[in-house]
This record gives structure tokens, C-alpha cells and sequence, in this order.
């Protein structure tokens, strides 16, 4: 059948596609013309009906497709059928899915007896797959876009790959046999990762797959002519389903496939099993080996096996700290792309030119390596899924990546008009005009210069932010003040090796504000010349070479410079065997200012930061870092971090759990150093951090519990729930809402189970037993060390009968004892007594208790008396002989006030309920003012003297110094707290 001239529309075409189109018409009229002759002669229908049929849409889809694409052309020229079937089965308009695809496939290997028909039928189902998937790039049908047009190539080699490996295991198995199982007798099969784009899932039209091969385990094949080893086995395997996709027949191919990216490259062995590969990974794995395996997924062969395997090797590539250094090994790899670029004259290749897609990719698998293992939300082959999740990890402003997003979606549309131009893998642009056009036309641009126009705003936008995330630090100091801040740091890096002489040294660290630069310069000295320092590695060490002109830099610019020097020095040789926390301050200088400023002001942060390094990622976010989060903030923070640990993994449990308490300290004391939280929210914020880890530590004891020996039984006879029903009482300054940075934490552990009967689980144990094991699972889970610390040291002396009494009380026994057998000075602990964690219906029970015990009418004189001899005792004891006041336990001091506190409450709650509502001594003072049970005066004298002493002590557990004032600066506070105590516990005493 001949083509009318004006099948094709021409109103959307540009003029120069004109001809093009016409020639391109031509060719395939004379081609419809010889297929339907032969299906004449072969008494068939023909397929020049069909086209003659095709809607007028579709003619107007054909024009532009025809226009744009000469890939497309040849391949219609060939195969004229396919479109009108192509069409008939809708896969002009919507991709098929992989079952459609794999069952397409495998119908079409079935009659295939050899390797040749098998290659001649993969490549043909790849040709007109990829016919489908250009027509609908170029046409965008709804639900078409860039990244669906991927996931389509992705796909398609996903199945060329499954049924090629399938059809050879089969026709090989005679001579081969079958692999041997497991030593689990599990089967096994050729494991295919994908990598790259592939195992991403976003291929282009004329991507390579960069493929792994991998097998479980040794052994010998069964079942065929000959045993082979599995290693020998799987190499051939390997070998034919590469030339059943990269080998060039008479039908082409269908995918290039690059093995390059596997251990050794070229030079190792084609197929690796899982020991070896895990081994060489752990042992001699290199950071571009990282970078590449950022992407590997299983695509073919045994997935789950893949799976196994990829988790195996997962620490290699993401580390459990943040980890800086990684992106300058990613420097290294874009500076020698750049090098390539300029050398091969490529700055027109979009890919790896300036402000290219790969500069896109560098982004976000910068942030993927550095703290992938941190934030596993990152550990994602997609791209586009890990660039949407930066925001939400405050690691990108949404505005940056709401620019990055569509400016890649056009960098890759551009990618695949250039390809679909002939189906070659190329990222130039073109120099023909005519090809120039073409693409054009593919974009929808009004022309050529339309396009470069929009692909340099999309460039210099993709290279701004590039820059921003990896410029090297010292090249961004150098262009804002360059030329002397080059100068500066070089002199610095002079100065760091020992270069001038000593009193050139001392003069230069004079200059730059040290008082004392002799003291500097040993410390320095003694630092480069330490067996530490000496028997670094190469890059570690070529790491602290970049990072101290840095250093001495920073801590010149801070106010006190020798005292910043001396607290940071630690923590420098704390870290030299884990250097990738040196190229963190090397490539952040403002968390390095941070740590300056920090360390300057409190030794106690200092201490903190050399113990748990891993704490110098907090200083990457300053607005954190100053802002201590509230409890509500607190409680879902752990719950993610808990979350992104594998279920069961206790370790990495009670590992996070510590370095999220350091972590949540540092903010509250960098936010107190910063003045930007009152005394009284520090304490609040500490406590708050307690409650939400105790919360947390109940619910995973429990768990444990529970499930290894099921649920306990209430007093009622009923089952407990999965809910805890169990108290931690907080007595002393967790009570109180007082903790300090050092405080330890006063337990009370209840319960309101049967006192007989056992759980319900396999391994039954009795009711009693139960909640002892849980009491001591919650201690060991606060008290375990681990390569981060403990979490709080446990005080549980308050419990009834103190050390002597059971671990856990049930709720009867603890007011049992409270009513008959506690002592006074046990009555004054229980007003700062209080539920911490635990179940509602339970704490409701405790209160009453507190209540009804802490509101007894009481004899006033016994009270007093037993409250006073309590004090006195303890002053013989922990007083202060010195001249300086002890602010804690000196006359006048805190715990005075503390006992005054306790006394009016044992001694007025039967009258003044209100009292038994607060366990904190500032709101007990308030209330003992509203009910009129302390002159106003005498309350706002006790509360300014509370506070004073607090804050005093408070700073000398950030500064290390003793919690002790000058007598003259306390002596007004101390003689209004004096005389509150003589007027109502010793009216007859002249000196306290």
C-alpha cells in the first residue's frame, strides 16, 4: 500500500524537520509496500491496512516521533507490523508491567532450541519494547514522564536478564547439571546485582547495565555429564548471559553489559561467592567501590540471596559514624572527570560536564555515604527517593531541592532526546543542525537557542549547589578573602610542622592573642611528635595536615585561644584512629568554630566530645545544637533513631540509646553556655531527656520479658497487656525536676501483680520473678557500658528497706511500709517522690499512697526534732571546714532549704493539701506562700537563695570546678535561709 502524502500531519513539525520527515515517509511507504506484498504472497493479511486505519492522533504522534527519532524509523522500516500491534495492545500509551513482560518474554524463549534463536528473540523483544518506550518519551501520554520512561528500560533489562538466565539454566543443565544446595539446603542460583542506573531503577534509553555476579556458597553441580565447581559453574553461566545480551548479532544487541565495577575489575574473577566477596569488601574494598555500591541491587538470578548478600557487605558502605571523609573522595573523583573533560574537550556532554547529571548524583550520594549509616531513610538505590528525603533530615532546604529535582528531570530529558536521536549511548550535544533541531522538537523548545538557553540557567543552578555541598572548605575561604586567607592558613600550616623556629613560633601564636604561646607550643609540639601522630596511616594523616591550619585558625579567633587550644588538643588525639571525625571539622569550619566556642566555655563539654567523638555531629546543626528539644520532640526523635535498628539487635539498641542521651545533653549544655535557657527549663530539659529514655528502657525491658517467658498476672486475676504495667518512681533531683549534667538517678521500682501465679509464656516463671528480672533489666539497660558509655549511673537505696528489701515492691507492700515501718527521714524523701514512667492506672495508686502517707496529721515536736537531728548529722559529716561556703551542704545552703521544704509538707499537707500536688522545692515554696503557711517575704528570700546556690553549682559542673561559693557573695542568701530554719524548726536555738 502507498503512504498518501499527507499521511502525516505536518502543522507541529518545524521547518527544517520537514524534509527529513518527507524522506523518512518515503522509506517507509516502499517498506509497507514489500510487507504487505510478501504477506500477499504468503495469502496473509498484510499490515497497510492497519496503518491506513490508524486514528488521526496517532498520525500526528507518528510525524513527531518520525521527526525526532531515526531509531524508531529504521526500526519501523524493518518491522512496518509492529506499530499497528504495538498500538492494538495499548503499549503506545501505557508501559507494560514485569509480569506482562516476563510472560511476553518467556512465550517467546519457549520454541527457542539454540543460543541463536534464544539471542535472536531477546533482542527482537528488546527492539520493539524500546520502540514502545520512545514513542511514549517523545509523545508523553498521561502518567509519561521522565522517570517512568526509567523505570521502563529498567525494567525491560530486568527481564531480558531473568528469562535469558532462566532459558540458559535450562539448556545447559544436561551438561552442566544444577548447582548443590546450601548448607541449609536451600537452592542456589547466579545472584545478578545491578548497579548504576540499573540498580537504581532509572536507566536511560541507551544505558549499559553494569552488572556483579555472585553465588552463595562452594560445592559441585548435580544432575549433568560432568561435576563442576560451583565456581566454575557460574563463570560460564555468567559468561553466556552476557553474550546473550552484549553480543552484536544480525537482530544487534540487546543490552551492552560492563563487568568492570566487580572486585579486581577485568583483572579478577568473573563471579564471586558470598565469603569471598564479603571478605574483600571488609579487607580491601576502595572508597569508589563504596561510591558504586551505593546502587547495587538484585535485579535477576536468586533476589532474596542477593539481599542476604547485600546486607552482609552494608557496613562497608555505609559507616555507623558520620563520615566526612568520603566526600573527598568523591573531590578526587569529579576533579579527575573534570581533568577527562577538558582533556577530551567535553564540556558540551551533559552528563559529565560542568553542572551535569553526574554533578546531580554527587549530591546526593555525597550525603547518602556520609550519613547513610546514621540515617538509614537514606539507604535507597533511587536517586529521586533519596533527594526527597534530604528535607525532612534537614540535610537540604526544600528550595534547593525543589530546583534540583526538575532541573535533573531536564538534564535526563535532554539525555534521552540525544539518545533516542539513533539509540546510541551518548550524553554530547549535538552539532548538526539538523539533530539540533530534533532535539528541539523532543523538548518542546521553540529552537535550539531556546534550548542552550534553558540549559545553561539549569547548569549554573546544578553548579551552585554541587559547589556548595563539595568545594573543598579551604578553596571557598580562599575566594572570599583571598589573597590573605590563604596566606594565613599557610603560614599556620607552617607553624603546625614545626617549620620556624621556636621563637619565630612563639611570636606568630603571640600575634595571634595566645597569652601564653610557649605552653601553646608544647602542646603543639608534643601532638605532632606523639607515637599517635607518627604511626598514622597515609590519608589519616594527610587528613590532620588539612585540618590543623584550620584549627590553630579557629581557635586564634576565639576569646581565649590558650584555653581553647588546650581543651581541643584531646580531643584531636582522641580521634586520630577514627579519622574521618577530622575531615568532619576539616569540612565544616563552622562546626569547628562551634567546637571552639564550646570547649572554651566549659571543660565539662570538652570532656564529653574527647570521650564520645561521635558527638562532633551535633555541631553540624547549630540550630539544634542550641535548642534543646521538648519531651514530646525528645520521645519521637528516639523512636525514629530506634527505629532504623534491625529488630533484635540489642547492641545497636543500647548503643543508640547512649548516643542519643549525649547527644541531647550536649544541646541543653551548649544552649545553657549560649544563655538562652534559664536555670530552671535546664533542669527541666535534663529531666525530660531521663523520663523519655526511662519510658523507653521500660517498654524494651518489658518487651524482652514478655516475650521469653509471656505476661504476668495482675492482682485481679487478668493478663497483663503489652503496655508495661509496671512504675519507675523518680525519687531526689530526678523527682524534684533538678537534674544536673553529672546527676545520677534514685529509683523506685513497683508493681501491682498477683503475689502468686507465673506467666503464661513457654518458659513460664513465676509472677515475683517476673518483675525482679524486669527491675533488673532496666538497670542493666541504664547502667550497661558500651563503646559509648552508660547511660546514667542507678541509685536504688530508697527503696523500702533500702539495700536489705527486695529490688521490686508491689504497690500493697510499698504503702505497707511507708505506713508502719519508714523512717522520717524516708517520709522527706517521698516529697520529692513521683512517677517517672509507667502505667497511668498504676501511678493514679502510687499518688493516693504519696498522698495519704506525706498528709498524716503528725506530732509536730517528734517532727521537728527527727528532721533536725537528720540535718545535724548530716552537717558533721558533709559540711564544709574550710572558708569557703559548701553550696550544698553548709548552713544556709541548698539541702536547708530542701529540709524545710520536706518539714512543712509532713507538717501542713493534713491541713493544706495543696501541698502534696508539687515535688519540686520552688513550687512547694509558691504553695506554701498561697495557703499562707510562709510569709511572702520570707518564700521569694528562700526561692532567690534556692536559685542562687543551683546556678553556682550549676556552672561548676560546666566549668569542673567544686561547688563552693565565696561566703561574701552568698552570706545575704544564707542569713535569710538561716533564719527561716531557726523560726520553725529550732525557735529555741541561737545559732544554727
Amino acid at each position: 500500500m502507498a503512504l498518501p502524502d499527507d499521511f502525516l500531519p505536518l502543522d507541529a513539525i518545524p521547518e527544517p524537520l520537514a524534509a527529513p520527515l518527507q524522506h523518512a515517509r518515503e522509506r517507509l511507504a516502499t517498506a509497507l509496500e514489500q510487507a504487505d506484498n510478501l504477506a500477499d504472497m504468503r495469502q496473509q493479511e498484510g499490515p497497510g491496512e492497519s496503518w491506513a486505519a490508524l486514528a488521526p492522533q496517532r498520525r500526528e504522534q507518528l510525524a513527531r516521533v518520525l521527526a525526532v527519532s531515526e531509531f524508531v524509523a529504521e526500526t519501523l522500516n524493518r518491522h512496518p507490523d509492529w506499530l499497528p500491534r504495538l498500538d492494538a495492545q495499548g503499549e503506545l500509551d501505557a508501559a507494560p508491567d514485569a509480569d506482562a513482560l516476563s510472560e511476553a518474554l518467556a512465550e517467546r524463549l519457549e520454541s527457542a532450541e539454540d543460543e541463536a534463536a534464544m539471542h535472536a528473540a531477546v533482542r527482537r523483544f528488546r527492539q520493539a519494547r524500546m520502540l514502545g518506550i520512545v514513542w511514549r518519551d517523545l509523545t508523553r501520554p498521561p502518567g509519561i514522564d521522565m522517570w517512568a520512561t526509567a523505570a521502563a528500560v529498567t525494567r525491560l533489562a530486568e527481564t531480558c536478564l531473568e528469562q535469558a538466565l532462566s532459558w540458559l539454566e535450562r539448556h545447559f543443565e544436561a551438561r552442566w547439571g544444577r548447582p548443590g544446595p546450601r548448607a541449609d539446603g536451600g537452592e542456589q542460583r547466579l545472584v545478578v546485582l545491578g548497579m548504576g542506573k540499573l540498580g537504581a531503577g532509572e536507566l536511560n534509553l541507551s544505558s549499559d547495565i553494569d552488572l556483579i555476579f555472585a553465588f552463595p556458597e562452594k560445592g559441585e553441580t548435580v544432575g549433568g555429564r560432568k561435576a563442576l565447581e560451583h565456581q566454575e559453574y557460574f563463570t560460564k553461566i555468567g559468561q553466556k548471559l552476557i553474550g546473550a545480551l552484549d553480543a552484536v548479532t544480525a537482530d544487534g544487541f540487546a543490552f551492552r553489559v560492563d563487568m568492570r565495577l566487580r572486585p579486581l575489575g577485568d583483572g579478577g574473577p568473573l563471579v564471586g561467592n558470598f565469603a569471598s566477596l564479603a571478605s574483600y569488601y571488609q579487607d580491601q574494598g576502595r572508597e569508589w567501590e563504596r561510591y558504586a555500591m551505593l546502587k547495587a541491587r538484585p535485579v535477576a538470578g536468586d533476589l532474596e540471596a542477593g539481599a542476604e548478600l547485600l546486607a552482609s557487605i552494608r557496613p562497608f558502605v555505609y559507616r555507623r559514624y558520620l563520615d566526612f571523609g568520603a566526600i573527598e573522595s568523591l573531590r578526587e573523583l569529579k576533579a579527575m572527570i573534570n581533568r577527562e573533560v577538558r582533556r577530551r574537550g567535553m564540556q558540551d556532554n551533559i552528563k559529565l560536564g560542568p553542572g551535569g547529571i553526574r554533578e546531580v548524583e554527587f549530591v546526593v550520594q555525597a550525603f547518602q555515604l556520609i550519613r547513610g549509616g546514621r540515617d538509614t531513610e537514606l539507604q535507597v538505590t533511587s536517586l529521586k527517593a533519596a533527594l526527597e528525603r534530604l528535607p525532612d533530615l534537614g540535610l537540604l532546604p526544600a528550595a534547593v531541592v525543589d530546583e534540583l529535582i526538575p532541573d535533573y528531570v531536564f538534564l535526563r530529558d535532554l539525555e534521552h532526546a540525544i539518545q533516542a536521536l539513533e539509540d546510541r549511548q551518548t550524553q554530547t550535544l549535538p552539532a548538526e543542525e539538523v539533530a539540533r533541531e530534533r532535539v528541539a522538537l523532543a523538548l518542546d523548545m521553540e529552537d535550539w537557542p531556546a534550548l542552550t538557553a534553558r540549559l545553561d540557567e539549569v547548569r549554573d543552578r546544578v553548579r551552585r549547589h554541587f559547589d556548595a555541598v563539595i568545594a573543598d572548605p579551604e578553596d571557598a575561604d580562599e575566594d572570599a578573602s583571598a589573597p590573605a586567607g590563604s596566606r594565613e592558613r599557610e603560614e599556620w600550616r607552617a607553624l603546625w610542622r614545626g617549620e620556624p623556629g621556636e621563637e619565630e613560633t612563639e611570636a606568630r601564636l603571640r600575634e595571634a592573642g595566645f597569652t601564653d604561646p610557649a605552653a601553646a607550643c608544647r602542646r603543639l609540639r608534643a601532638l605532632r611528635d606523639s607515637r599517635q601522630v607518627q604511626a598514622m596511616q597515609r590519608i589519616g594523616y594527610e587528613r590532620l595536615e588539612a585540618l590543623m591550619p584550620l584549627l590553630l585558625d579557629a581557635a586564634a579567633d576565639s576569646e581565649v585561644p590558650d584555653v581553647a587550644l588546650q581543651r581541643v588538643l584531646p580531643l584531636v588525639e582522641a580521634v586520630l584512629r577514627r579519622t574521618a571525625y577530622l575531615a568532619l571539622l576539616r569540612e565544616n569550619p563552622e562546626a569547628l568554630e562551634h567546637l571552639m566556642h564550646l570547649c572554651s566555655a566549659s571543660p565539662w563539654i570538652a570532656e564529653q566530645l574527647a570521650r564520645h567523638p561521635i558527638l562532633l555531629d551535633e555541631l553540624l546543626t547549630p540550630d539544634t545544637l542550641y535548642t534543646p528539644a521538648d519531651k514530646a520532640r525528645l520521645a519521637d526523635e528516639l523512636r525514629q533513631a530506634l527505629g532504623r535498628i534491625p529488630e533484635g539487635d540489642e547492641e545497636a539498641e543500647l548503643e543508640a540509646l547512649r548516643v542519643f542521651k549525649h547527644a541531647q545533653v550536649l544541646h541543653v549544655a551548649a544552649s545553657d553556655i549560649a544563655g538562652t535557657r534559664h536555670l530552671m527549663k535546664v533542669s527541666d530539659y535534663l529531666t525530660y531527656i531521663a523520663e523519655v529514655i526511662l519510658e523507653t528502657v521500660l517498654a524494651m525491658a518489658w518487651k524482652h520479658l514478655t516475650r521469653k517467658h509471656g505476661f504476668p498476672l495482675r492482682r485481679d486475676g487478668e493478663r497483663c497487656g503489652q503496655a508495661p504495667e509496671f512504675l519507675i518512681i523518680g525519687y531526689g533531683k530526678l523527682g524534684g525536676i533538678e537534674l544536673g549534667y553529672g546527676s545520677d538517678l534514685d529509683l523506685v521500682f513497683l508493681h501491682d501483680g498477683a503475689t502468686r501465679g507465673s506467666t503464661d509464656g513457654d518458659r513460664p516463671i513465676d509472677n515475683a520473678v517476673f518483675f525482679t528480672r524486669l527491675g533488673q533489666r532496666i538497670i542493666h539497660l541504664l547502667t550497661a557500658v558500651t563503646p559509648a558509655g552508660s547511660l546514667y549511673e542507678v541509685d536504688m537505696r530508697l527503696r523500702p528497706s533500702g539495700n536489705a528489701g527486695l529490688l521490686v515492691s508491689s504497690l500493697d507492700a510499698f504503702a505497707d511500709y511507708q505506713r508502719r515501718e519508714a523512717w522520717t527521714w524516708e517520709h522527706q524523701a517521698l516529697v520529692r517522690a513521683r512517677v517517672v514512667a509507667g502505667h497511668d492506672a498504676l501511678a493514679e495508686g502510687f499518688d493516693a499512697v504519696r498522698g495519704e502517707i506525706l498528709g498524716r496529721e503528725r506530732d509536730l515536736e517528734a517532727l521537728r526534732e527527727e528532721v533536725v537531728a537528720m540535718r545535724h548529722k548530716m552537717r558533721k559529716h558533709l559540711a564544709s571546714q574550710g572558708e569557703d561556703f559548701d553550696l550544698k551542704q553548709d548552713p544556709g545552703g541548698m539541702v536547708d532549704i530542701e529540709f524545710l521544704c520536706q518539714y512543712a509538707v509532713l507538717a501542713m499537707a493534713h491541713d493544706s493539701p495543696a501541698l502534696l500536688q508539687w515535688s519540686d522545692n520552688m513550687r512547694i515554696l509558691e504553695t506554701l506562700e498561697q495557703c499562707e503557711r510562709l510569709p511572702a517575704e520570707d518564700g521569694e528570700r528562700l526561692r532567690e537563695a534556692y536559685l542562687a546556690c543551683r546556678t553556682a553549682a550549676h556552672r561548676a559542673a560546666l566549668t569542673g570546678d567544686p561547688a563552693r561559693g565565696d561566703n561574701a557573695d552568698f552570706a545575704a542568701h544564707r542569713q535569710a535561709v538561716i533564719a527561716v530554719w531557726r523560726r520553725l524548726l529550732e525557735p529555741a536555738s541561737g545559732d544554727a
